[in-house]
């Protein structure tokens, strides 16, 4: 069975998205219908009838022998018994791949049971893998709750990065009333933008070049890792768009502290020299001093006066269970901003900022962050 991207010379990275349980099929089917270019897309269940509603080219059915296509049952053993059982199959769909993405929903059975086996034959072919995962909401239970937090921890010990997006964050995505449905289709839109981005940044040629090798770098036995992309127009538009990459409120890490660090900046043929710097060095004064950076520009004749960057930091010293996401105020109260936008009053004091990012044992890196912004627009 051929996974590999049918295209030619100019796209000779084969990226996978594979979306593993009921939440990561859900993830792959928004990504089918936004029209993700640069990518394939496999979905992976122990659900018959869920699979067959799926979106996605490749589908692989696993456990039928264990569960008669019903499902897990909620029972992560029961979904990694599963994957064990259709290890061969799913290493097959991985051949000839060079990044796989993979998603899911964390705290049932199929996607904290079975993520982690799919990672672990990822891994074990040389693939550069990235896992991106929810934590459930906290009326889900504490049971669910503590089946995500151990699959979480397997997982992570599994891939190359992992990017954590806790359900709980979702309502601090916006000042509006956040509908049940939408709620999800923004944590979604997180890993869209990221897979886009990056299938973006391998294929395409920019002015300062970022390659696969580059991404690699970055990621690659990482850990923890942050994906932002931020977007804006007119005036100050690199620092908006800069602040918006690295202050993404639905992610369970900030930049702070990161040891490497991928900065791609997107525009118009005009785009100033100025503008580039300002939001290098915005990303730079919240990492690491002595973090390793890989910088790429490019340009983009559609973004009009419009600028767009791309952050990936990776290389945190700190633990999942060192970050307090349960303030009793949203990050856009603390800011007085839109939090959907990742937008926070600037105030850019470069040696504070150097210090502030000297300091790793803060007990939330996310202070550290809105300190560093807090000087009226």
């Amino acid at each position: 069975m051929a996974f590999g991207l049918e295209t030619g010379p100019e796209n000779v990275v084969s990226i996978k998205v594979v979306g593993v349980g009921g939440g990561g099929n859900n993830v792959v089917n928004r990504m089918v219908r936004s029209g993700a270019q640069g990518v394939d897309f496999v979905a992976v269940n122990t659900d018959k009838q869920a699979l067959n509603a799926s979106s996605a080219t490749y589908k692989i059915q696993i456990g039928e022998k264990l569960t008669g296509g019903k499902g897990a049952g909620s029972n992560p053993d029961v979904g990694r018994k599963a994957a064990e059982e259709s290890r061969n199959q799913m290493a097959k769909a991985l051949e000839n791949t060079d990044m796989v993405f993979i998603t899911a929903g964390m705290g049932g059975g199929t996607g904290t049971g079975a993520a982690p086996v799919v990672a672990e034959i990822a891994r074990e072919a040389g693939i550069l893998t990235v896992g991106v995962v929810t934590k459930p909401f906290g009326f889900e239970g504490r049971r669910r709750m503590t089946q995500a937090e151990q699959g979480i921890e397997e997982l992570r010990s599994k891939v190359d990065s992992l990017v954590i997006i806790p359900n709980e964050r979702l309502k601090y995505a916006t000042d509006q009333k956040i509908t049940f449905a939408n709620a999800f289709e923004i944590a979604d839109d997180v890993l869209r933008q990221a897979v886009q981005s990056i299938s973006d940044l391998i294929r395409d040629t920019g002015f300062i070049n970022l390659d696969f090798a580059d991404v690699t770098a970055i990621m690659k036995d990482a850990g923890l890792a942050h994906m932002g992309v931020g977007r804006a127009a007119g005036k100050g538009k690199a620092e908006e768009a800069a602040r918006m990459a690295i202050s993404s409120p639905l992610l369970e890490t900030s930049i702070n502290g990161a040891r490497g660090v991928l900065i791609n900046v997107t525009g118009s043929m005009d785009i100033g020299l100025e503008e580039v710097e300002q939001a290098a060095t915005l990303v730079q004064q919240a990492v690491h001093p002595d973090a390793l950076t890989i910088f790429g520009a490019a340009f983009d004749e559609t973004l009009d006066d419009e600028i767009r960057v791309t952050v990936i930091a990776t290389g945190f010293d700190k633990a999942p269970g060192a970050l307090d996401f349960n303030k009793d105020k949203k990050p856009a109260e603390q800011s007085g901003e839109s939090a959907a936008a990742g937008l926070a009053p600037l105030d850019f004091d470069k040696e504070k900022a150097e210090e502030e990012a000297k300091h790793e044992d803060e007990p939330d890196p996310f202070d550290d962050i809105f300190k560093i912004f807090n000087r009226e627009r």
